[in-house]
C-alpha cells in the first residue's frame, strides 16, 4: 500500500501510526472534523466486472444489485452456520466496486472471492497501491483530501452506522443511539504526500468507534461470532433479500430472538492507569461472564471498552480483570438477552458521561 512514512510527528507500532504526540487533542479534532487518520489497518479491494453488483449480492449478507454509484454500504460473508468470516465497506463508483476491509482480514477476503468466482464477469484485485485516510464529515478535512477517482466519482466510503440501513434492525434499545453522530468517513487517495494535517492517530479513530459502538471485524469477531450478537444487523444485514450462507441461523436467531452473547458497553473506573486489552477477562463476581474486545480512553467519557458477554450475564456493575488488576466497570446493555424481531425490551437509557477518572460507582 502507499506509505504514510513521510509524516512528521507520527508514533508508530509496527505500520500502525498510533498517535502524533497527543491523543486526547487529536481526538478532539477528530471529533470536531479537523483532523485526518492515515488508515495503514485497512486495505482496499477492487471488485470489477459488469456482473460485480449482483454477484455480491448472491454471497453476501448484503443486498447490493440495486446499489448505486457514489452509494456506500457494509456487508458480511457468513459461514454456512452463520458465523461472521469477512467483513467489508462496499463503494461503488459506476464501473468496479471498493471493498474496504481491515487489514488483517483482506487477504483472505479477497481470496474467498476469488474462489467464488465461477463463470461471473469479475475481477477482484488487491490495490496496494493505494492509500486510506479516515476522517469526520462535515468538516474542514473533507476539503484537504483529493479522493481518488478513477472512474469519475470520488472513491469516499460513508459509514452507514449511523442509522438503520434498509432491511436492517436495530437490538440496541435506547432513544439516543451514539452512532447517530458518527459521522466516519474514508477516502481513498493516490499519494499520501498531498495530505496536510492535523493528523490523528489510531488511538483517537477508535476511542471514537467504541464510544459509538460500532464493530469492527479486527476487534470484535471471533470464530462464534454471528451478527446478532454486536448488534451489525444494524449496518451490514439485509433481512428481506434472498438466499444467501447463513442466512438461515440470521433468519432464525432474529425471528426467535435470544442470540447467545451480546456486546455491551462498559464505563471503567478510572482510578487505575491500566487500560484492559482485548480478551481479558470480564466478571460477575467470581464468575467469568465475557471478554473485553475493544478499550480505549475517550476525550469526554474516560475509559470505556467493549466487551461480548454471555446472554445470561447480569445487567449489572460487572468486573474487569487486567494485569492482575480488577476494574469496576458499569454496563451499558447495547444487545438485550433476548433481542429479537419480536422481543418485549424496555427502552434503555444511555449512562451520563463523567470526567476522566470518577469512578462510575459514584456516578449511579
Amino acid at each position: 500500500m502507499a506509505s504514510f512514512d513521510a509524516l512528521p510527528g507520527a508514533v508508530r507500532d509496527g505500520d500502525l501510526i498510533t498517535h502524533f504526540g497527543n491523543p486526547m487533542t487529536e481526538q478532539r479534532a477528530l471529533a470536531a472534523g479537523s483532523a485526518i487518520v492515515p488508515l495503514s489497518d485497512r486495505t482496499l479491494i477492487e471488485v470489477a466486472g459488469e456482473d460485480r453488483l449482483s454477484w455480491l449480492d448472491s454471497i453476501t449478507s448484503q443486498s447490493l444489485g440495486r446499489l448505486r454509484a457514489g452509494e456506500s454500504t457494509e456487508l458480511l460473508v457468513l459461514d454456512p452456520q452463520g458465523r461472521v468470516e469477512h467483513a467489508a465497506g462496499v463503494l461503488d463508483d459506476g464501473a468496479a466496486a471498493w471493498l474496504i476491509a481491515d487489514a488483517g482480514d483482506a487477504e483472505a477476503l479477497a481470496a474467498w472471492l476469488k474462489r467464488m468466482v465461477f463463470r461471473s464477469r469479475v475481477v477482484v484485485t488487491v490495490r496496494t497501491d493505494a492509500a486510506l485516510a479516515g476522517f469526520f464529515a462535515g468538516g474542514e478535512a473533507e476539503g484537504r483530501i483529493a479522493a481518488s477517482a478513477p472512474n469519475g466519482v470520488p472513491l469516499v466510503w460513508r459509514d452507514p452506522w449511523q442509522r438503520v440501513q434498509p432491511g436492517g434492525h436495530q437490538y440496541a434499545q435506547v432513544d439516543d443511539h451514539p452512532g447517530a453522530g458518527f459521522a466516519w468517513s474514508v477516502a481513498v487517495i493516490d499519494d499520501p504526500a498531498t495530505l496536510a494535517g492535523p493528523f490523528a492517530g489510531a488511538l483517537a479513530a477508535e476511542a471514537l468507534r467504541v464510544a459509538a459502538w460500532r464493530p469492527r471485524w479486527a476487534t470484535e469477531v471471533d470464530e462464534r461470532t454471528i451478527p446478532h450478537e454486536p448488534d451489525w444487523i444494524r449496518s451490514a444485514v439485509h433481512l428481506d433479500k434472498g438466499c444467501y450462507r447463513g442466512q438461515e441461523t440470521v433468519a432464525k436467531v432474529h425471528n426467535l430472538g435470544h442470540p447467545p452473547r451480546r456486546l455491551a458497553a462498559l464505563l471503567l473506573d478510572g482510578s487505575d492507569v491500566v487500560l484492559p486489552a482485548h480478551g481479558d477477562p470480564v466478571l460477575a463476581g467470581d464468575v467469568e461472564v465475557g471478554r473485553i474486545t475493544s478499550s480505549a480512553i475517550h476525550y469526554e467519557d474516560g475509559p470505556i471498552a467493549l466487551a461480548i458477554l454471555s446472554r445470561r450475564a447480569p445487567v449489572g456493575e460487572l468486573i474487569v480483570r487486567s494485569q492482575d488488576v480488577e476494574i469496576a466497570a458499569a454496563q451499558q446493555v447495547i444487545v438485550p438477552a433476548d433481542a429479537g424481531a419480536t422481543a418485549d425490551v424496555p427502552r434503555l437509557t444511555r449512562l451520563s458521561r463523567r470526567p476522566l477518572g470518577e469512578d462510575p460507582r459514584g456516578a449511579r
